[in-house]
């Protein structure tokens, strides 16, 4: 396609592409396909006049190519175009808008002043009703300050007064839905499903891994134990517990069996299934997850449930006060210009609004927060516990030595742990896996069907003898692996700088394997940055021996720690910090950290872990940087300002305004707009970052 430069400046470019007509879904292909280029900053596309603006970064010569090479009949059928864009509900939106300016222009300047009070008069008629209902049932609502307004506007001849109020608080009212709606898509769009892969079952009955937008309905899919499911569909083989709290609610995974309805974003927690496809991907779970933000408590902050209280008990007050200025004044039009204010729209839209654009910030830089609370209790959090092994570590380790027992060889023994290891995906499990391969170790099957202990080890047989390997908790107290007598020397003399993984055949301990896992590099900067952020306590929680244990904490400057914990007492150590009237962030990304995740005020999963474990947990950053723990801990103090901030604004400017309205110094009208203008700038400001850019952050 030809694209012609309208106009340029540095990292920016406007440009019209040369076609006559440019639809909804073809702006949205163009859109997705130039916001791909590895340069590119950010891309809108105006479908109306077929332009493009792009704000990039680097070679202009190669973005120039790209669109170049862009067209819809290529394009259009090999990618998949963004589902749910914002474009059909802003353009709507906006024609909304523009219908109801000329109208209200129109009325007032072509028809006769006797036709405009006929008009006004059926126009209103709604709101005085729906004022009248909400009165007569006991509900002081700001309905009924706006009904009250408009009627007596209508009953003292002041038709232009009561039209115009009207047409203020359509604007205002249009505007607010249009801001809460766009905040609730993106949100939502952010927290939708990234699953890229699954697994097709053929006729032949083998799975094989397909990208997820080729899947349709009727096809079958395979999910594994602790997968997430990635589309609707009828269980048809397996028996499977299903966590579905993130759909749901409920904490206790329920059982499913064939024939039963499962739901994308469900967690398998036991057993293999196989899902018979009802819905492709996209078609239902962008709308569930709107339903769930707008409907579900979770999004609703301690400070906005009190801003809603505060609104409705302002209510009354706000009456009262135009009451006694017409009782004092005998003048309608002053009572009239205290019921154009109220505290209720501005307190229930910005705080909202505040925490969805907060949730919104952070979803930019790759964190999911599944609600508003969370991100208060944040704010209020003193305690920060952290898992070893994936969160404080690169969670990659690396086999360091490898030492053999019972007079056993080497490599052998190296071979004979990689082969139990390979059934399992555990990132210590890779490393012998690892570690064989680069030694040129082949390692066929040589065992019985294995046992994988969660958080122990594996046990299996070969050559008839009872084969175990794993940690020292479960090879030596489980199992009852001896040492020798001759091996007691070498094995107290094993350095406790690496994480050992012992390996031990018929009874007897046959080799030990070092285990080394590297720190990340921005741990110890976290750490320190989160003391200055207001965390008072940083504690380490792993199964690690204590030696190593020690040795980190020491290295990242953790103020306490607790070594070879099982997953329960992760969780008890959690209840003992709220016993003592702590406020507790976990941070982890194992499956056995997920009872610690779900009993502390906030849990925090690493994007690179468990499927269960992000689904559990109330919030995931993403696993590159665990410094975004610090930037969610700024922004949730930057939300927790603001919206203090938002407190004192409304009343005191609203007070202000009723204050001017009661002395006669505003009209109804100047009122209305003034408080209808506020509470629409007071959102806009709301919808702005919070936060400096990324570079500044720590």
């Amino acid at each position: 396609m030809r694209f012609q430069i309208m106009h340029e400046t540095p990292g920016r470019m406007r440009l019209r592409a040369d076609v006559r007509h440019m639809s909804m879904k073809e702006a949205d292909i163009l859109e997705a396909w130039v916001s791909g280029h590895p340069g590119v900053d950010h891309v809108m596309v105006h479908e109306r006049v077929c332009g493009i603006t792009v704000i990039y970064h680097g070679d202009r010569d190669k973005l120039c190519k790209r669109l170049s090479e862009f067209s819809f009949e290529t394009v259009g059928s090999a990618m998949e175009p963004i589902v749910h864009s914002s474009r059909l509900m802003n353009r709507e939106y906006k024609e909304k808008l523009v219908f109801l300016v000329i109208r209200h222009y129109a009325r007032r300047l072509l028809l006769p002043g006797p036709v405009q009070q006929v008009l006004n008069a059926c126009t209103t008629f709604p709101r005085i009703l729906k004022a009248v209902k909400s009165a007569l049932s006991g509900r002081l609502t700001v309905d009924v300050l706006d009904g009250i307004a408009i009627g007596a506007s209508l009953l003292t001849g002041d038709h232009p007064t009561a039209g115009s109020v009207h047409f203020l608080l359509n604007v205002g009212e249009t505007l607010d839905e249009w801001t809460h709606k766009k905040s609730v898509e993106d949100l939502a769009r952010s927290m939708s499903l990234q699953v890229d892969r699954v697994w097709l079952l053929g006729d032949e009955g083998t799975p094989a891994a397909v990208p997820v937008d080729s899947i349709v309905p009727g096809d079958r899919i395979v999910v594994y134990t602790g997968h997430i499911l990635p589309l609707d569909g009828i269980l048809e083989q397996g028996d499977v517990m299903l966590n579905q709290a993130s759909l749901t609610g409920e904490s206790v995974p329920v059982a499913k069996r064939p024939g039963s309805a499962v739901f994308a974003g469900s967690v398998v927690e036991e057993g293999n299934c196989v899902i018979r496809v009802t819905h492709a991907t996209g078609e239902n779970r962008f709308d569930r997850i709107v339903r769930m933000i707008e409907d579900s408590e979770r999004l609703k902050s301690g400070v906005e449930s009190r801003a809603g209280l505060l609104a409705d008990r302002l209510v009354p007050w706000c009456l009262g006060g135009s009451l006694l200025t017409w009782v004092l004044t005998g003048n309608v039009a002053r009572a009239v210009s205290v019921l154009m204010v109220d505290f209720s729209c501005a307190l229930k839209l910005s705080m909202p609004l505040s925490v969805l654009s907060a949730m919104r910030e952070a979803g930019r830089h790759k964190i999911t927060v599944k609600g508003g609370m969370f991100m208060e209790r944040i704010s209020d959090a003193d305690t920060v516990i952290f898992d070893k092994t994936g969160t404080l570590t690169r969670a990659c380790p690396t086999v360091t030595k490898v030492v053999p027992f019972n007079g056993q060889d080497e490599r052998e023994m190296l071979r004979t742990a990689a082969c139990l290891e390979e059934h399992f995906p555990h990132s210590v499990a890779n490393a012998v896996v690892q570690a064989a391969k680069e030694r040129g170790l082949d390692h066929s099957e040589m065992h019985s069907e294995v046992e994988y202990v969660v958080a122990h080890g594996i046990a299996t047989s070969i050559d008839g003898k009872r084969a175990v390997i794993g940690s020292s908790h479960f090879v030596f107290e489980d199992e009852g692996v001896r040492i020798l007598p001759d091996d007691q020397s070498v094995f107290d003399s094993l350095p406790q700088s690496v994480s050992w993984l012992y390996l031990g055949v018929g009874g007897i301990l046959c080799a030990a394997i070092g285990i080394s896992d590297p720190l990340r590099e921005e741990a110890r900067d976290a750490v320190k940055a989160l003391r200055l952020e207001g965390i008072g306590k940083t504690v380490m929680l792993t199964g690690d021996n204590g030696k190593i244990a020690a040795l980190i904490a020491s290295q990242l400057g953790i103020d306490d720690y607790r070594a070879e914990v099982l997953p329960e007492d992760k969780a008890a150590y959690i209840s003992k910090e709220h016993d003592e009237g702590r406020t507790v962030i976990m941070i982890g990304d194992g499956i056995n950290d997920t009872p610690a995740l779900s009993l502390a005020d906030v849990g925090i999963a690493v994007g690179s872990g468990a499927v269960i474990a992000r689904e559990v947990a109330d919030v995931t950053i993403a696993a590159e940087d665990i410094r975004e723990l610090v930037y969610l801990k700024r922004l949730s103090d930057a939300l927790m300002r603001r919206i203090n901030h938002n407190y004192r604004f409304v009343m005191g400017f609203n007070g202000a305004l009723i204050m001017l309205g009661a002395f006669g110094l505003l009209t109804p009208a100047a009122s209305a707009l003034l408080h209808n203008s506020s509470t629409i700038l007071l959102s806009m400001k709301c919808l702005t970052g919070l936060l400096e850019e990324e570079e500044d952050r720590f």
